[in-house]
């Protein structure tokens, strides 16, 4: 009999229209062969980006009770992903989590700013609790904010474009305690990254689409962990991401709303396991 799919336990948020966070995630790595075990934090009609005010239901404490009948259940995932944290009692949740099952592959997507800035709601508590998953994880794919955060950098300087000297470096910090880094949002559709170990710092280079949409960072997220899963290298893991979500947003027509994300389930076969 085939061996079971490896687990990866996802905690996310759910919106229910709009292609993001799980709605993306869970179908990306099944589709790479995996068993997404979804853990949403918060349940939205949509997700916040333009569409208004969403209908929203709080899950933090349907999340704790879910996570102690998994670990009463024996149950053990391989991996825990990890998005938005919107709160302080959502990175705790986090941290149980990462505590409950310590062996588990830890990806962190810090999401909490962008732009030079914190996402509108974030704490500094939220942030720091954010802060503290990241040392404890083994991967994290910040956007060039969260990589200055995160090392304790004001990320409004300098002003104007990063060049690829010092993203090389803030890779190379992220990476500096034993973790991999993968930095994002850098020009040109450049992706900065760091295996850590003593490794040098690796760029990939994509074309970038001149179009925006929701959700595409969540479709990176989920391709970088599922192709590490499978034992790439960061830097192969990286390139697998960005290829396949160039293809999502050339597969979208320009005249679709940018709001609602890209037609990525057409090419969910691509990531299917080869025989």
């Amino acid at each position: 009999m085939p061996n079971e799919p490896r687990k990866v336990l996802c905690i996310h948020s759910f919106a229910g229209a709009g292609r993001c966070s799980l709605s993306i995630i869970t179908p990306v790595l099944a589709a790479m062969g995996f068993q997404p075990v979804a853990l949403p934090t918060v349940l939205l009609s949509t997700h916040t980006g333009g569409l208004g005010q969403p209908a929203r239901l709080d899950c933090c404490g349907w999340c704790h009770e879910a996570l102690a009948h998994y670990h009463a259940l024996g149950f053990a995932p391989d991996c825990i992903y990890t998005g938005y944290l919107g709160s302080p009692a959502l990175t705790e949740l986090a941290a149980e989590a990462f505590r409950l099952w310590p062996d588990a592959y830890k990806v962190l997507d810090p999401a909490v700013a962008d732009g030079g800035r914190l996402y509108a709601g974030i704490s500094p508590e939220a942030f720091e609790g954010v802060r503290a998953l990241a040392g404890m994880a083994d991967v994290i794919l910040p956007n060039l904010t969260e990589a200055k955060l995160l090392l304790g950098l004001d990320p409004a300087e300098p002003a104007g474009p990063v060049d690829g000297e010092e993203a090389l470096a803030l890779a190379g910090q992220l990476a500096a305690e034993g973790r991999q880094a993968l930095v994002t949002g850098i020009p040109m559709g450049r992706y900065i990254g760091c295996a850590g170990g003593g490794t040098d710092p690796f760029v990939v280079r994509h074309l970038r689409v001149g179009r925006n949409y929701h959700g595409t960072g969540d479709l990176f997220g989920a391709i970088v962990t599922g192709a590490l899963l499978r034992g790439n290298a960061l830097s192969a893991a990286a390139d697998a991401a960005a290829g396949f979500v160039a293809q999502a947003i050339q597969n979208t027509p320009p005249t679709a709303d940018e709001r609602y994300g890209v037609w990525f389930e057409p090419l969910l076969a691509r990531l299917a396991p080869q025989s």
